[in-house]
């Protein structure tokens, strides 16, 4: 452990009571200082707005190469070679062969079709069920999509949803979550390797865009399938959790619902003050190349940070006395690093937003009132922050409902 007299803690963000509820833990560490050693995890943490962006920006310094997971394990087995980990040129050459689907113009190209897919679930819940699981709908409707834009096989489906949040319990520390998770998340890999093949992805997918993109020698062979698995389980688990803590804030904050439902506030406005108040993805390493300070403390050269993009989201020196409260529509509410910052911000972003609105817009479209329908429960993630189980009761708008067209083959 490194000896230092720089300002320090005990507090261990990955025990079950934080993972509940953080932010309370972000709030005593944001004010012992910019940088605050981290004595159970041997890393500095991060988590004031300005330091975590002026971080995210600096690849050169704060590095993603051994530096994203808090064990060498999960750095060297899980992590070495992905894009997710890659820095310089190697993260420009992984990043590039989805990037024009990605772009605005191509997810601007899959709006129609993202906005029936949302009408159809909203509709098949509010008219069948009334009362249900926010985790199910959002899960359904994302993974689904996700899954077909990737051009899979739909066996792979299940599997990448009930194995992506291994993965990221992998980036934690070496606690008894990541001990679990560590076989779950390398059997994945081994699974996709199995299914997913030049000749099972749908032509025309991003997957044939990736093997294309191997063909032509700008990724190699063996890059195809991690890309695509880190694309897609990120994707997802991002997505899935940006829209439950929507839907979650809504349903605890009535007026908001009825503002979305009248157009008086933006669907966006609202997925982007949900991920910011509860960041899907609470934090991720860096690894520092050479001695650098942040604030008054110095940073020696091989140590590792964690930026908090979770406390960055609440910290008052960006958003005011009010950071812990949901305001949707907020001035700047966009510019939160939830879906982080620099080269290494989210590449879905785009997509994840469409989806998002299209979700939150049908919801408040064909449903008069959202409330809670019962006890939430938190799903424990070392890295991820979100349900389990969200239930709530949607009451059905009757008549719109009645005059929408059956959108079933959108589903196909």
């Amino acid at each position: 452990m490194t000896l230092t007299t720089e300002p320090s803690s005990s507090i261990d963000l990955f025990a079950d009571t934080a993972l509940d509820d953080p932010y309370p833990l972000y709030e005593v560490l944001r004010r012992i200082g910019p940088a605050v050693w981290l004595e159970r995890h041997d890393a500095w943490f991060v988590g004031r707005y300005e330091d975590v962006k002026a971080a995210l920006s600096r690849p050169e310094i704060f590095s993603s190469e051994n530096g994203i997971a808090l064990t060498d394990a999960s750095n060297r087995r899980i992590l070495n070679g992905t894009v997710l980990e890659a820095g310089g040129m190697r993260h420009v050459q992984l990043r590039r062969p989805l990037s024009r689907q990605l772009a605005p113009r191509a997810v601007k190209s899959l709006i129609r079709e993202t906005r029936s897919r949302a009408e159809h679930l909203a509709t098949e819940y509010i008219s069948r069920r009334g009362t249900f699981d926010a985790v199910e709908l959002a899960t359904e409707f994302v993974a689904g999509q996700v899954v077909h834009l990737m051009g899979l096989p739909d066996s792979t489906g299940p599997k990448l949803v009930t194995s992506a949040a291994a993965t990221f319990d992998t980036f934690g520390p070496d606690n008894a979550r990541h001990r679990e998770a560590a076989p779950l998340a390398a059997a994945m890999m081994t699974f996709l390797s199995g299914e997913v093949s030049r000749h099972t992805v749908r032509p025309g997918s991003w997957m044939a865009d990736l093997y294309r993109a191997a063909d032509d020698g700008d990724i190699a062979e063996d890059d195809v399938v991690p890309l695509m698995s880190a694309y897609t389980t990120a994707g997802m688990d991002t997505t899935i959790h940006g829209i439950t803590g929507a839907l979650h804030h809504l349903a605890a904050h009535f007026r908001y619902f009825k503002e979305l439902r009248a157009g008086r506030i933006g669907a966006a406005a609202v997925f982007e003050e949900a991920i910011r108040l509860d960041a899907p993805v609470q934090g991720l390493g860096r690894r520092v190349t050479r001695d650098t300070r942040i604030g008054d403390t110095r940073i020696r050269k091989g140590e590792q940070v964690w930026l908090s993009f979770g406390s960055s989201g609440r910290d008052p020196r960006q958003w005011g006395s009010f950071a812990d409260t949901f305001r949707p529509g907020r001035t700047g509410g966009d510019l939160h690093l939830a879906l982080g910052h620099g080269p290494h911000a989210c590449a879905g972003r785009n997509l994840a937003l469409a989806q998002a609105t299209s979700l939150l817009e049908a919801l408040a479209h064909y449903g008069t009132r959202l409330k809670p329908a019962g006890t939430p429960v938190r799903a424990r993630n070392n890295i991820l922050h979100g349900w389990e189980t969200l239930p709530l009761t949607i009451t059905p708008d009757r008549n719109r409902i009645r005059h929408t067209p059956n959108r079933a083959a959108t589903q196909a």
